[in-house]
């Protein structure tokens, strides 16, 4: 069921779009953290610290995948919001061409190179070996999860969000199934965690293929329509090559912190790790919102109703302050007893740096939510390219703090990495969307006068 987002209370359209993106990334990372859990407590620290020490790198790939995702996305929200049905078909077709050549393509290139890059990263050498192991199977997997991405991407743009959160809890439930089986049963280490996430990722991605061409009636693929169109690919590959390298970018400057904090030791990596799973956990509802907000704009700009988006922007951030500060309170009470989920409770610095991790970035989750929303908003609105300068922002930061506040510092500047990255996107962000704003006054200024 397809569903309008330009017609009606832009605060309750984007909570009830963005409900189940929240429900479906909140289940995506608990079955990430029920990996690390599995891992940490079967497998002992040296091995949760091998799945940690490649978590950034993961990032840059799988992150780069995941904005091209939301990016083939935006044309077909704003056709869609314009109701000009044929060109939603064409730009389907296309995106699912266009990223089974990209997707292949990655998986080849990183299987090849992960060792090297590892190594690059000053990874231990106590978990060196695990730690390729897991990411070789990841980058292996690639085309499923650039599947499952992309056609949840398009079933969102098609104001459904409910149901690849549907596939996704499917998914999550086979996930920790397979966990356990290929861990405790199998007794494969840390690849067989790999194996589970990467397979439970082809079956949703198989549903989603399923459902979207089964149900949306509106996808029945006309004579021709199914044809590579150079128009079409151009249109894609202007919005999510951009949106695929903000992602990729922001990871560079992840992957230097993560090398600065690997040669801080094995403590400071499974600490790391602990601590980002646990942070990714609270950060995802923001993330949600963003991807809403981008759907929000893309249907409205296509609809010619512009005067929208910044009513949709207000709503949006006076959601996310109000879990913010929830955020905040919760972080600051139980962030150690979740963090024993993962390790012995003997296991006292690593908590203690797990702690302090979380503890310093729930402190400034609002930049964050700020972040998000600007950020897909610009996305969703078609500039892509402007969206992902903020990403080169974040990138300067984390490098600067890798290089010059961990070594003065120690963890504690490792712990101030993310925040001061935050602060810089917006400063950038800000001034963007207002520039983006002003664009669309002029757009429906003219539009208005020319009637």
């Amino acid at each position: 069921m397809t569903r309008e987002m330009t017609e009606g209370s832009p605060m309750r359209l984007i909570f009830n779009f963005a409900f189940p993106l929240i429900l479906g990334s909140l289940l995506q990372q608990t079955y990430s953290l029920i990996d690390a859990a599995i891992v940490g407590k079967y497998l002992g620290i040296n091995n949760l610290a091998a799945v940690g020490a490649s978590t950034s790198v993961v990032f840059l790939i799988i992150g780069f995948c995941i904005g091209c995702c939301c990016g083939f996305g935006i044309p077909v929200a704003q056709r869609f919001g314009a109701r000009d049905y044929s060109e939603v078909r064409r730009y389907v077709a296309n995106s699912i061409w266009v990223s089974l050549i990209i997707s292949v393509f990655l998986a080849l290139i990183t299987s090849l190179l992960c060792g090297k890059i590892l190594l690059m990263m000053q990874t231990p050498d106590e978990i060196l070996h695990n730690a390729y192991l897991y990411i070789l199977v990841t980058f292996i997997g690639i085309p499923f999860t650039f599947l499952y991405n992309l056609l949840s991407s398009i079933i969102r743009a098609l104001g459904d969000s409910k149901t690849p959160f549907y596939f996704l809890l499917l998914a999550a439930v086979l996930n920790i199934i397979l966990d356990l089986f290929c861990i405790i049963i199998l007794h494969w280490g840390v690849a067989g965690a790999a194996i589970a996430t990467i397979f439970s990722q082809a079956v949703s991605a198989s549903l989603c293929l399923y459902y979207m061409f089964k149900k949306f009636h509106i996808l029945k693929m006309q004579k021709g329509e199914a044809a590579l169109d150079k128009r079409c690919i151009k249109g894609l590959l202007n919005n999510g090559v951009p949106m695929g390298l903000q992602f990729s970018i922001t990871a560079i400057g992840s992957i230097m912190l993560q090398s600065a904090n690997n040669a801080l030791g094995t403590t400071c990596v499974a600490a790391f790790t602990a601590g980002m799973r646990i942070k990714m956990v609270f950060m995802c509802p923001l993330e949600s919102m963003g991807i809403a907000m981008a759907t929000y704009c893309g249907q409205n700009y296509g609809a010619g109703k512009t005067e929208r988006i910044n009513m949709g922007l207000r709503s949006s951030f006076f959601m996310v302050c109000i879990y913010c500060v929830f955020c905040f309170i919760f972080l600051h009470l139980w962030a150690e007893n979740i963090i024993r989920l993962f390790v012995d409770a003997d296991q006292i610095e690593v908590i203690k740096k797990a702690d302090q991790l979380i503890n310093t970035s729930c402190t400034y989750f609002i930049p964050l939510g700020l972040l998000c929303l600007l950020r897909y908003s610009i996305q969703g609105l078609g500039y892509s390219k402007l969206a992902m300068l903020s990403g080169v922002c974040e990138m300067m930061d984390r490098t600067a703090v890798s290089l010059f506040l961990v070594p003065a510092l120690g963890y504690t500047g490792v712990c101030y990495g993310d925040p001061s990255a935050w602060f810089a996107a917006d400063l950038f962000l800000i001034p963007a969307y207002l520039y983006v704003h002003s664009r669309l006054n002029k757009e429906r200024c003219c539009a208005t006068a020319s009637r």
